[in-house]
């Protein structure tokens, strides 16, 4: 996988990541747990997509 494929994955991922956060936001009941953890990955994806950048 080249770089420029690995940078798209990750920021599809993120964008995947992005959607299932909001989804669960205007759930009636948002699972909290749930939420931590989305916004956990979404943190990590970006932050191996900045290190792609420098």
């Amino acid at each position: 996988m080249n770089l420029e494929s690995h940078v798209n994955s990750l920021n599809a991922k993120h964008a995947e990541i992005e959607d299932i956060i909001a989804r669960e936001e205007h759930r009636p009941r948002p699972d909290t747990m749930r939420l931590a953890q989305l916004k956990k990955q979404k943190l990590r994806l970006k932050e191996e997509m900045a290190r792609f950048r420098h």
